[in-house]
């Protein structure tokens, strides 16, 4: 067993993994019924939807993880009102989204995530990312100081080992989000690199993208919320890659209000 700064020990991070591809899973499974069907759309407090998926989805892993590590605390996009991190923002803590992306959820897109990470220590030491459409699941955690695990499932396969790659001569492929960026501002952030192409997607499977090469830049210049990049983070990173602020600091974890300022997501440098 690791200890982690406060509160409960963290679990063996290896073990969790099979188990937590498993709830990523069933929570896809949740969501699938209700895709390319006609959707009532709520409005949340900040004007951002939420779909009976979404709480579909959050009734699946929120107690299974409660179930599987009954002394640590879970904190679900859906249920984050009800969660203060005054005090205990270390963790270890459980954070979730149950589906990220609903916008493209909404639109008919299949880039749509189920993201659940282990936070300990104010970052995410593990992540697990389901890609329900591909019956893809990601996981990703750390086994040391600055070393991790990352891999792949695809369907009932074997999981295998992913990395991020070194920097093509030809250039960089760069993951930019579909719906959220501001283009010019984004041009002036490239500026410099040698891009030789851009895919533009939703969601965290951006992350997904760095962390197993087929992408090696991932500029996030507005803000986001911490469910939506923890297990991303904890994939990439695992992986060999980096998550840094725009000002070159760590992304932390259990803020106030739960809220990310802008970060690039790196694979390895040529």
């Amino acid at each position: 067993m690791q200890n982690a700064p406060s509160g409960p020990a963290v679990p063996d991070l290896e073990a969790l993994a099979d188990p937590v591809r498993a709830i990523a899973r069933r929570a896809g499974a949740a969501i699938l019924p209700f895709y390319r069907t006609d959707l009532e759309i709520d409005r949340k407090d900040d004007r951002s939807p939420v779909t009976a998926a979404d709480h579909a989805a959050d009734a699946v892993i929120v107690p299974a993880l409660e179930a599987l590590t009954p002394d640590i605390p879970v904190v679900s996009e859906e249920r984050a009102a009800s969660h203060r991190t005054d005090g205990a923002g270390a963790g270890p803590f459980w954070l979730v989204d149950p589906l990220d992306g609903t916008r493209e959820f909404i639109a008919r897109r299949d880039e749509f995530t189920v993201n659940i990470a282990l936070i300990a220590g104010r970052r995410p030491v593990f992540g697990v990312l389901g890609i329900p459409v591909k019956d893809v699941v990601y996981a990703g955690y750390a086994t040391g100081e600055g070393t991790g695990a990352a891999s792949r499932q695809a369907g009932d396969g074997p999981a295998e080992p992913v990395a991020v790659r070194a920097e093509p001569a030809a250039g960089i492929v760069v993951a930019a989000s579909r719906s959220h960026d501001n283009w010019d501002e984004l041009d002036d952030f490239l500026d410099g690199e040698n891009v030789a192409r851009r895919i533009i997607a939703g969601s965290a499977l951006k992350f997904a993208l760095v962390a197993e090469g087929s992408a090696d830049l991932y500029p996030r210049l507005g803000p986001t919320m911490e469910w939506d990049t923890a297990a991303g983070q904890a994939i990439v990173e695992a992986a060999g890659g980096s998550v840094r602020m725009l000002d070159g600091g760590p992304l932390a974890y259990g803020k106030a209000g739960w809220r990310n300022a802008g970060f690039v997501v790196r694979g390895r440098p040529a």
